[in-house]
């Protein structure tokens, strides 16, 4: 146990260790799965047009970027050797994932009536 104010010891670079980015990868974008699932749901709420299509299909596919983005970050916390390139690939795909969520974002506030 390290005493208060003192950070932890890091190992290597702090990456494939655990306490890199990818330990807060993981929990957000499981997060960010259910932010896509959730607004899809409320969608079936409104008319069905090809819009509201668009914007369905649009999160299924960001709801599996954010999906990849988790499998990078949890398997770079658990590999040895290339557990820094993994957690890289999942930090774009993280950041992929929230460009398109902010493009639907955009595009369902365009789409109500």
């Amino acid at each position: 146990m390290t005493p208060p104010g003192k950070p932890p010891r890091e190992v290597g670079d702090g990456r494939a260790t655990g306490g890199g980015l990818s330990a807060h990868i993981l929990p957000t974008s499981a997060t960010m799965i259910g932010v896509c699932m959730t607004v899809m749901s409320i969608g079936h709420l409104g008319p069905r047009d090809d819009m509201r299509l668009l914007i369905d299909r649009l999160l299924a596919v960001d709801a599996l970027v954010f999906l990849a983005s988790a499998l990078l970050s949890f398997i770079s916390m658990r590999s040895r050797g290339s557990g820094a390139r993994l957690e890289s690939w999942g930090e774009a795909v993280f950041i992929a994932g929230l460009a398109l969520l902010a493009l639907g974002a955009v595009t369902l506030a365009f789409a109500l009536r």
